[in-house]
């Protein structure tokens, strides 16, 4: 039998820190909700129209060379939004949610890292890509 564990943490960021996680999390929204009104539109004109992830993933590169402010935040964090829009319309079509809404500014504004996270046990901080170590 294999346990799984999941830890949350509370997180006691210095100015500069608590800006860029707000930041992470502005980012996070405009992919979700740019991602989910593109995908309305192009359902709209084409009836046989399905979500695609790896299809979002590649506007995803060219949004980031249009926006410089997608360039400063986590790569994973803007890939764990398209893929938590993906898990909104797969519930959403197997009929165990509602069709997903646009996110709204500083209501439950989040973000993930799905790797690349240290977390050092002995001093309590943990050390977040671009973000740096958090207490």
């Amino acid at each position: 039998m294999q346990i799984r564990r999941a830890f949350r943490f509370e997180l006691c960021p210095s100015g500069a820190q608590a800006r860029l996680m707000s930041q992470f999390a502005g980012s996070c929204r405009y992919v979700y909700n740019r991602t989910l009104a593109t995908e309305k539109s192009l359902s709209g004109k084409d009836k046989a129209h399905r979500f695609n992830y790896v299809e979002c993933a590649n506007r995803l590169v060219l949004w980031k060379k249009k926006h410089s402010f997608l360039k400063e935040c986590h790569s994973q964090v803007l890939q764990q939004a398209l893929k938590d829009l993906e898990k909104g319309y797969k519930n959403f079509f197997a009929k165990r949610a509602k069709f997903p809404r646009f996110k709204k500014k500083f209501q439950r504004d989040s973000f993930r890292f799905p790797q690349g996270f240290i977390i050092d046990e002995d001093k309590q901080r943990i050390y977040l890509p671009k973000i740096g170590t958090v207490g």
